[in-house]
C-alpha cells in the first residue's frame, strides 16, 4: 500500500519531527486501508510502548494535548459513539449526556468494545471500524493542529491534521471534556 506523500515543496509544520521509518507489515491496518485514496492527508508511525500519554506525546514528538484518545461510548444496547478527548482532558459526563439528550451511558468492557468496533482497547480509531458510530469531537479540537491517534493496530499511530479530522469524519464538535485531575 503507498501512504500519503506531501506535495512537493511543502514542509513540515515547525518542530514536526521527520518521520521515521514504519516497518511496512505495519502500514495495512483496517485504518489505513479505509483511508486509501479517501483524500485525508494522514502519515502512519511507530507508536513505541508509552505508559502514559506523556510518554507517547514525548515519543511522537507532540504536547500532550496532540494525542487523542478515540474512546468506545454505549448509548443503549447496541449503539455507540465515538468520543475524541485530547490528552490531559477527559469526558464531562454531564456535558456529553446533555449534548445527546440521554440520562445514561456507560463504557463497554473490553471484550464489548472490540465487537463495536473490530479494534482492541489502545488501538481504537474510527477510521476502518467495524460499524460506522458517530464521532463526538471535544471542542479544544477546533485549533489543536496536528494531533496523533490510534493506526488501528498495535505500535502504530496516525498523524493528521485536526481540522481535517473534523471535516473528513463530519464529526460533532461540542465542549465534552474538562481538565483531567494530576494523577502525580
Amino acid at each position: 500500500m503507498t501512504l500519503p506523500e506531501p506535495p512537493a515543496g511543502v514542509p513540515l509544520p515547525p518542530g514536526t519531527p521527520p518521520p521515521p521509518t514504519l516497518d511496512p507489515a505495519l502500514t495495512d491496518t483496517p485504518a489505513a486501508l479505509a483511508l486509501a485514496g479517501s483524500g485525508l492527508r494522514f502519515e502512519l508511525r511507530p507508536s513505541g510502548s508509552p505508559r502514559s500519554v506523556e510518554e507517547a506525546a514525548a515519543f511522537q514528538g507532540v504536547p500532550v494535548t496532540s494525542i487523542l484518545r478515540t474512546i468506545v461510548v454505549r448509548r443503549a444496547a447496541d449503539d455507540y459513539l465515538f468520543v475524541l478527548v485530547p490528552g490531559g482532558r477527559r469526558i464531562a459526563w454531564p456535558r456529553l449526556r446533555s449534548l445527546l439528550g440521554i440520562n445514561r451511558m456507560t463504557l463497554p468492557d473490553a471484550e464489548e468494545a472490540r465487537a463495536a468496533t473490530g479494534y482492541e482497547r489502545g488501538t481504537i480509531t474510527p477510521f476502518g471500524a467495524t460499524h460506522a458510530w458517530p464521532i463526538i469531537a471535544d471542542a479544544t479540537l477546533r485549533d489543536a493542529g496536528r494531533v496523533v491517534l490510534g493506526g488501528g493496530r498495535r505500535g502504530v499511530t496516525m498523524h493528521v491534521e485536526a481540522a481535517d479530522l473534523l471535516a473528513f469524519t463530519g464529526a460533532t464538535v461540542a465542549d465534552i471534556s474538562e481538565p483531567a485531575p494530576d494523577e502525580g
